[in-house]
């Protein structure tokens, strides 16, 4: 069997076994299993899932798509992040060609007249790139996020991106969620406190009002719902 067979049947195995796993116990198995060989990802929307994941190895690689259209809050989450977790290794995954670059090839505000295309050269192509160099990478994803994640399991292959997917945190529920910010004093966005409840490109965010899907400020007025890393 070729390595890739041989994670792809692990992820199916753990996929069962871990099927009602804690976040600590699936992370824990990803150390033991992966060592330095996986990702943690994070959009700096918060550092949830880095704390848990430091928890078990202090010194873990945390993947930042640096888009070149974040919010400047979501630069300092960034930056505060490594301050308060100072061994851990951020690592910037960039575009081939910056936001001036794609201007000239595009043109301008690709990002209204082609979103789909714009994440794939901003997110989903440098994503795929990174993920290349690891075994395994752990997100954020939660099945409450949006419908399309419902089903969310917490091991899994990641058939686009060829490596075992770990969804630590799949089965939280909001309330579980800003528990855990609330209870261990977690590092936030402040965008948050002012009604961004799902941080994406600045162009592409916007405030959600009371009571509103939390995704609804993602693409508001298109069709768009994902950037096309999870689906």
């Amino acid at each position: 069997m070729t390595a890739t067979a041989d994670y792809k049947t692990l992820a199916e195995r753990a996929s069962k076994e871990l099927a009602d796993a804690t976040a600590d116990e699936a992370i824990r198995w990803t150390v033991d299993t992966f060592g330095d060989d996986f990702i943690v990802a994070s959009n700096m929307q918060d550092a949830v899932l880095i704390d848990l994941a430091t928890k078990a190895k202090s010194d873990v690689d945390v993947l930042f798509l640096e888009t070149g259209y974040h919010f400047p809050e979501t630069i300092g989450t960034r930056d505060a992040v490594q301050a308060v977790y100072p061994n851990v290794r951020i690592v910037n995954a960039q575009a081939e060609q910056s936001v001036a670059e794609q201007d000239a090839e595009y043109g301008e505000k690709l990002h209204d007249r082609d979103p789909t295309l714009c994440c794939n050269l901003r997110k989903v192509v440098p994503l795929r790139r990174t993920l290349g160099n690891y075994s395994a990478w752990v997100t954020g994803v939660r099945r409450v996020d949006a419908p399309t994640r419902a089903n969310t399991p917490i091991v899994t292959w990641d058939d686009r991106n060829g490596l075992v997917k770990v969804n630590p945190i799949a089965a939280w529920t909001d309330d579980e969620f800003n528990g855990y910010i609330h209870e261990h004093g977690i590092l936030e966005n402040p965008l948050v406190s002012i009604g961004y409840l799902s941080i994406g490109c600045a162009p592409c965010t916007a405030r959600v009002e009371p009571g509103q899907d939390p995704r609804s400020g993602r693409w508001a007025g298109q069709s768009k719902t994902e950037c096309g890393l999870h689906g």
